[in-house]
């Protein structure tokens, strides 16, 4: 049995002591060097901040932003204990510049009033970022990931007692009328409860990582290194500026409401990514099999910069109108043996017209150095051959006829084996935000504050890319703790 342990404030400020007893002063003078707010900081966030309010302000913008950046950095999870450290530490202080330490209702201001210019600062970070990203691996650095997910609120239905009680009556229902396993008490509990949280109709039921939560939902992009590129907070302004979305009635499985919520977002998400990117230009994207539509294929494969499209197939593969078999995968196969699939060699065009194409050849074709030419030929070894041609059965196949089959790429190969396992960095971005950022645990309902937490969470993970490149050493573009340690 696992046992819990109830920890006190007591608690979370020994252990963020400890964070600062390892060499604070050298680690601090890191990022007083690296750390260039001048560059990073778009002149319209400095000049709304600094615009006229009737009264000079008490508490500049860059400390603001170093002292919320230095809580995310050390995953203080709080405000009120960032203030703590702020009070009790002489070196924090002037780190941020602090003469007086602000309280805790003006850090929720900050981040409530200047969201928009929080927004900007994200966006121009990661326009420097991605040269570095490029550098450290450009393969990677041109893909583009995509999950979604949620941040939950401080709301009474989020408390574990509120759906074990719905839970714990259907259960008791089905018993006393004697149904069968085809009652799922679980999924009759999803389709029962409210679509929205009674204090705010934007907290929205979610089904996240197999529990059901009240959250704000929200979409994240990042590049093959893990790196966020882009974050979309899914709340009423994204859906007035993209009014050809139609939030529809939620069905009775949570499963199949999060494949159409997150299929419908994404191709919204990359169009504003592309907008305020244009000068990045992703050639790869890996998403899970809630993308499985025609529609998204289409989208990524004609009309932007994606050439292919790692995206697990939802349903089974119908091919017809062909004399050869198919698998699962979309691969073509022997005639005569529809167990041996054939093999893939190359991808380019020939043709007048440029369309790429695919081609596969006979699983049993070897090349073979012809002694009169002194040229490799292909020589077919079948014992039962379904051509007279010497080479083997040749089929060349056109892409843009059957998009989902032929995303640009080959299910089934080792090259999607290996390339789709890279996608497990975006949840493992999602999860880094969440509980080494410290989103997962905010105490609030208010929309602004945990949108503007997200964007914080990306900007300090930014830094810490930039930061990694300027001291030379890559390993730490995820985290820089390890320096701390």
């Amino acid at each position: 049995m696992i046992t819990y342990k109830q920890l006190s404030l007591a608690d979370f400020f020994t252990d963020c002591q400890n964070k600062f007893d390892n060499d604070k002063y050298h680690f601090l003078q890191i990022l007083e060097d690296t750390i260039d707010l001048d560059e990073i900081v778009p002149p319209s966030f400095v000049a709304h901040f600094h615009a006229s309010t009737g009264r000079p302000r008490r508490h500049l913008l860059y400390p603001m932003l170093k002292a919320l950046l230095l809580q995310l950095i050390f995953s203080i999870p709080t405000v009120s204990l960032l203030i703590i450290f702020l009070k009790y530490s002489r070196e924090l202080r002037e780190f941020c510049g602090f003469d007086v330490v602000p309280d805790a209702s003006k850090f929720t201001r900050f981040k409530q009033d200047f969201l928009p210019d929080l927004q900007a600062m994200f966006d121009r970070m990661v326009d420097l970022t991605e040269p570095i990203c490029q550098r450290i691996d450009r393969e990677k650095a041109s893909m583009a990931l995509f999950d979604t997910s949620g941040i939950e609120a401080w709301v009474t239905e989020n408390n574990p007692k509120y759906a074990n009680r719905i839970i714990k009556q259907l259960k008791t229902f089905k018993k006393a009328n004697g149904l069968d396993d085809s009652y799922d008490p679980y999924k009759a509990a999803y389709a029962s409860m409210p679509p929205h949280a009674a204090a705010n109709p934007a907290i929205q039921q979610m089904f996240i990582n197999g529990h059901f939560c009240y959250a704000y939902k929200f979409g994240m992009v990042t590049n093959g290194l893990g790196i966020v590129r882009d974050i979309c907070f899914y709340n009423r302004g994204f859906l007035s500026s993209h009014p050809e979305l139609v939030t529809g009635k939620k069905s009775g499985s949570p499963d199949e409401d999060k494949s159409l919520a997150d299929s419908k977002a994404l191709i919204p998400t990359l169009k504003d990514f592309f907008r305020k990117h244009p000068l990045i230009h992703p050639k790869t994207f890996l998403g899970d099999a809630a993308f499985d539509s025609i529609e998204i294929y289409k989208y990524l494969l004609q009309e932007t910069s994606f050439e292919k499209a790692y995206i697990p197939l939802k349903n089974k593969l119908k091919i017809e109108g062909t004399d050869y078999p198919v698998n699962g995968d979309g691969i073509p196969c022997c005639p005569r043996d529809a167990s041996l699939p054939m093999k893939r060699e190359g991808s380019r065009s020939h043709l007048r017209c440029g369309l790429p194409t695919m081609k596969f050849v006979c699983p049993k074709m070897k090349w073979k150095r012809d002694s009169a030419t002194k040229k490799p030929k292909r020589i077919c070894h079948c014992d039962n051959p379904c051509t007279a041609s010497s080479c083997g059965r040749m089929i060349y196949i056109y892409p843009e006829q059957n998009l989902r089959a032929y995303p640009g790429t080959v299910r089934g190969t080792q090259e999607w084996d290996s390339t789709y396992k890279v996608r497990v960095n975006v949840e493992k971005s999602i999860n880094h935000f969440k509980e080494s950022f410290c989103l997962a645990g905010r105490k609030t309902q208010n929309e602004k504050t945990l949108h503007a937490d997200l964007l914080l969470a990306g900007i300090t993970q930014l830094v810490t890319v930039m930061v990694a490149d300027k001291l030379h050493k890559h390993q730490f573009i995820r985290s820089l703790k390890p320096l701390v340690a």
